[in-house]
């Protein structure tokens, strides 16, 4: 049903002035989905396609960003090659929903792939400067490079088991070598990205527009969260004892990372390396193999996609207006725009795992899985949370205090901006207090 409404609105895209129409067909299809009884492990079961709690929230998840990217390309709206866009994004609404539902090896090797061509298309067609050619090669031969150990086990799991449907396949002790778990999990880690692959990642981010940004931020980077997911309890006892090599490369880029976020003098990109942090605190949680861990870097993954998203359009809201991502322009923005300080003072400390957030729920139980996978981690958290305040607050100072450039001048934020924000900020505070609830 979900797919053939999806396919029957197809034709809407070639009107004139379906922009906002596409938006709230979006939206029906999101309160559908919200309202789908999810009560056991791959339940709406439809041909390849099946949902459980992991993937249902990653859908939910995918259509609330995607609705916003929307809103927050205004500028596009404006351009002729709006219709290009527009089905630029719904394509890659389409891909996302069949990653998070698939239940064939395969397939999901292919939607993971084509996930990348949409992304291509945004950051080439829509990016800001010259040097968005070079990123986007950056991230297509890492994705590319890093999914083709992937494929060839996809191949082998196919002649030893006769399947690749994730529920019939079944691995013995053979599947013991660090080779076999390497090309397994090498595809999730660079997606993630793991230190040392993440070398995509801010180019990708500096370079894309703001809605390439957000769903990068929101939605692709849960991809690997997602895969990982999926794959590592195929053979629980190889992944957990090859863990520890991805587990001290995942704590020690934490630490490297998250000075490097000091020395940012970009607004973007100081956003996307902190993006690298969560994501390798996200991975060092599933790594533990602990159930605790699982739960925390699943709430990491959809924390971090709506605060991350949400940064990166205030970071656009001030580019809009100054023309500039640089710190030394961007600064006494509390005198500028009084109305958007609140929204920064919000986002930034929702950044740094404040209380009521989900990204506080899902860091403290990141915090206890990593303590019983290896008790010394305690002074590594301990070190990678106060960094992370560190250039949270940062952020915040440096962009909202100061002095601004100009000797008087003043700016209100659109209603469209106030409701992109609104929405993004909203479900942070709701998924915990329907977690509470529920618990």
């Amino acid at each position: 049903m979900i797919f053939m409404f999806y396919f029957f609105v197809i034709p809407v895209m070639f009107m004139l002035n379906s922009w906002f129409l596409l938006q709230l067909f979006l939206t029906v299809l999101f309160l559908f989905i919200l309202t789908l009884n999810v009560n056991h492990f791959h339940c709406v079961i439809s041909y390849f396609f099946g949902l459980d709690y992991i993937s249902l929230g990653l859908i939910i998840l995918t259509l609330i960003i995607i609705n916003l990217m929307f809103l927050a390309s205004n500028f596009i709206y404006k351009m002729k090659n709006s219709d290009y866009f527009i089905f630029i994004i719904w394509f890659l609404c389409l891909v996302l929903i069949c990653i998070f539902s698939i239940l064939n090896m395969l397939l999901f090797y292919v939607f993971f792939e084509l996930s990348l061509i949409p992304l291509l298309v945004l950051i080439f067609g829509w990016g800001y400067q010259p040097e968005r050619l070079i990123s986007g090669l950056y991230l297509f031969f890492y994705t590319l490079f890093a999914s083709l150990p992937f494929l060839i086990i996809i191949i082998y799991l196919y002649f030893y088991n006769n399947s690749v449907i994730f529920s019939l396949v079944v691995l013995s002790f053979d599947f013991s070598s660090f080779f076999f778990n390497f090309c397994l999990l090498f595809a999730f880690l660079v997606k993630f990205p793991m230190f040392m692959v993440h070398f995509w990642l801010p180019k990708a981010h500096v370079q894309a527009p703001v809605s390439g940004s957000m769903i990068l931020a929101g939605v692709l980077l849960s991809i690997g969260g997602y895969g990982l997911i999926r794959f590592m309890y195929l053979n629980e006892l190889v992944f957990f004892n090859y863990s520890f090599i991805w587990y001290s490369i995942s704590i020690l880029g934490s630490v490297l990372v998250s000075m490097l976020c000091l020395i940012q003098g970009d607004m973007k990109c100081l956003i996307a390396y902190s993006s690298i942090v969560h994501m390798g605190m996200c991975l060092m949680g599933f790594l533990s193999m602990s159930k605790w861990g699982l739960i925390g870097g699943y709430l990491m993954m959809i924390g971090h996609g709506l605060c991350s998203s949400g940064l990166f359009c205030l970071a656009n809201i001030s580019y809009d207006r100054l023309l500039s991502r640089s710190f030394f322009v961007n600064k006494g923005m509390m005198y500028y725009m009084p109305s958007m300080s609140m929204f920064w003072f919000l986002f930034c400390c929702f950044n740094m795992s404040c209380p009521p957030s989900i990204n506080f729920l899902s860091e403290i139980l990141i915090m206890c899985s990593m303590m019983s996978f290896w008790w010394v981690s305690y002074f590594y958290i301990f070190y990678i949370s106060f960094i992370g305040a560190c250039f949270s607050f940062f952020l915040f100072s440096y962009s909202q205090h100061g002095v601004y450039m100009n000797n008087y001048s003043y700016s209100t934020g659109f209603v469209r901006e106030f409701l992109l924000m609104l929405i993004h900020l909203v479900p942070l505070f709701l998924v915990l207090f329907f977690l509470l609830c529920f618990c």
